[in-house]
Parts: structure tokens; sequence; C-alpha cells
């Protein structure tokens, strides 16, 4: 390694959502306790509160705060304020490297910017694949626009790389690391998390995140119907559902979920609630790609509101099940897992097929080692 009096390496991470913070954070917090890296931290201005939230959790601040948000804005204007505003961060040579995670609009139009000032990108959380452009929209064209500009491809899983190689990226770039939000996961589920749910301790818990924009309107309709029968079918369960603020999200639920005595509908919860909640549930169900990461590593069956997923891993090792926003699959399932001891001691299996903890250790040194010009073995 590097001598700490040898200049240091600047690297630009950007965040943007939650996601990308709680992802980010591992690796932004292992490049600040290198003696070789100038870890610079540039948030878009999205999802802010939660954003600091996340960062101090970390004990990571802020640089550089690009305020992009307006109210209801277009993808096409946020792209627009996020190329105009970090643009001005980039012309002076001053980065080596910029970190983006996942599949934002806020990633893709960082990569395509660093691509445009010729600084190379490294892609954390890259190969995921639906090969539906649609499906997620916007967020399969994101990861594909970002992985065509990197030049380092973290990819969480086999599968992942197994995708990049298939679109012939250079093998030599395509490093298999882990997931960083099993990192992030495992930190902070190790402490002493607080919870108030469920309210009684016969009942059992349901969480339940759905926030896609796929989801918007007739599928977060029938996902929000399904909630209500299994609520008037079953006394003894208990729903926490954090709602996104999304007025395409709030209003609905809201007004088919909002008078149901056991449903309780909650402001966005910061990541340490979230995770004292997926520990006390018994079951999951979401449409958020992260939460289909963390939810089996914490020993919890993981019901998928989505027809298909770029995380496949889980499903075929039989810690989740694609259930789509069909309300009489998803009722099928939960009341199959409450009945049916056998199907959920199959899912609740515990252990993640997305990383062990120490995917973050990986990438600082890949990067470390692509900066200093030295070879890394690929996959």
């Amino acid at each position: 390694m590097q001598s700490s009096s040898a200049a240091k390496r600047s690297i630009l991470c950007l965040v943007g959502t939650r996601p990308e913070c709680i992802k980010m954070a591992p690796v932004i917090k292992a490049l600040q306790q290198t003696d070789w890296a100038d870890a610079v931290v540039v948030s878009t201005g999205q999802h802010r509160e939660l954003v600091h939230q996340i960062l101090g959790m970390f004990g990571i601040t802020i640089d550089h705060d690009l305020d992009v948000m307006e109210p209801d804005q277009s993808l096409a204007g946020l792209s627009s304020r996020i190329f105009t505003k970090l643009d001005p961060l980039l012309v002076d040579g001053r980065y080596e490297l910029m970190l983006v995670q996942g599949d934002t609009t806020s990633v893709m139009v960082a990569a395509l910017a660093a691509f445009y000032r010729q600084i190379p990108v490294g892609h954390v959380e890259a190969g995921l694949r639906t090969n539906d452009l649609k499906r997620p929209f916007p967020e399969e064209l994101n990861r594909r626009v970002a992985g065509l500009v990197s030049c380092l491809h973290f990819a969480p899983t086999l599968s992942a790389s197994h995708n990049l190689l298939r679109e012939h990226v250079d093998p030599t770039t395509v490093h298999i690391t882990g997931n960083t939000v099993i990192d992030a996961l495992l930190e902070v589920a190790s402490r002493d998390l607080p919870c108030s749910f469920p309210s009684a301790p016969e009942r059992r818990l349901i969480l339940v995140t759905a926030h896609r924009r796929e989801n918007f309107g007739a599928p977060l309709r029938e996902i929000c119907g399904a909630i209500r029968e299994l609520h008037d079918r079953h006394p003894e369960l208990e729903f926490v559902y954090p709602v996104h603020p999304n007025p395409n999200v709030r209003e609905p639920v809201n007004a088919e979920l909002g008078t149901l005595e056991r449903v309780h509908l909650v402001p966005p919860a910061d990541y340490q609630a979230l995770v004292a909640l997926m520990r006390n549930a018994y079951i999951v169900l979401t449409d958020s790609g992260g939460i289909q990461e963390e939810a089996p590593a914490l020993g919890k069956p993981v019901l998928v509101l989505r027809d298909e997923t770029e995380r496949p891993e889980a499903v075929d090792a039989g810690v989740a099940r694609l259930v789509g926003p069909h309300r009489d699959r998803i009722v099928g399932a939960i009341e199959e897992l409450l009945t049916d001891e056998a199907a959920y001691a199959r899912m609740a299996l515990g252990g993640s097929p997305y990383g062990d903890g120490k995917a973050a250790g990986r990438i600082v040194e890949i990067c470390r080692a692509y900066l200093h010009g030295e070879r890394t073995a690929a996959p």
C-alpha cells in the first residue's frame, strides 16, 4: 500500500437516493480509512433528510450537495439539473475516478457526465439485468447506460458478472465482490435497535414496502387489495407499511388502507428503523431491490411484488418468491406461509446469496490497484 506521505488519489463518490447511500456508505467509509484515497462525497440532493441520516449513521459527511430536487419533477428535468450542477465539479481534472452505485437516474447521468470529461467510472452493483427496458422502468436503461461507460464493474454475484460478459464487457474489468448492502446490513443489525411492532407478542408482523414506478396505478391498488383481504381474514396479522411520499403512492395507499386497524401507515423509516422492522417481521412483502437482498440475510421470507427481478439469486435459492402485484397470488402465498410450517422453514433459511459483508474492502482494493496501474484478477 502507498505510504501516507504520498499524494492521495481523488475519488468522487456520488450518492442520490437512500438506497444508493446505504450501499455506498461501506465503500466510502472503507476509502476514508485508507492512507491513499481522498474520497469526496457528492449528493444530488434527493432524499436529503434520509441521506443525511444514513451517512451520519456511518460517520460520513457530504462535501457537495447539488440540490437538484423540485416538486413533481420529470425524469428529463431531473437529468438536466444533475448534468448542469455536476459538470462544473468535473472540469478541473481533480478526480481520477468516479464511483456510482446501482441504477437510478442520478447514476446514469453522473456516469455520462464523467465519461464526457474522460473520468473513469467504477460501477458498484453492476450487471443486474431483467432484459426488459420497461421493467423496471427506468432502472433497466439506467444501469445499462452506466455499464457502457464504466471502466470497473463491481458485480455483486456470479450471475451479474455473466450478464456483463454476455454483453462483451472486457473480462479484466469485471470483478465479483458481493453486494455492499450486506456489509451495511450486518453492521447495523449488530446494534441494539428498538422496535414497537408488532404491538402484541401473539401477532405476526408483515412488513410492506411498495413504491416502484411500474406499480403506480392499478398494480398498487391490487397490492392494497391483497393487504385489505389478509387484514380482514387474519386477525393475527399486523402490517407496517412505510409509505413513500410520492403522491402516486401516498394517496392511493392512504385511501385504500388508512382506516384499517392493524395496518400502520408510517413515514419512510430511517435505515436503522427499517432493519429493526425486518428483524421483527414474519414475512416481507416488497418491490424494493435492496430488501430482496437484505431480508433473506435476516432469515425472513420475501414475497416480491414484481413479475420479474434482476436479483434472481434469492428466488433460485428459495428464500424469495415472485408474486407480482397480483391480489390472488399475494394472498395465496402469505396464507401458505402462515399455515405450512415446512414451506415457511424452506424460505427462512438465513444467509444471503448476495454477499458476506466484505464487499466494500474488495472494491476499495480493486480501485487502489486500478489507480496504481496494477493488474487485478478477473473472475
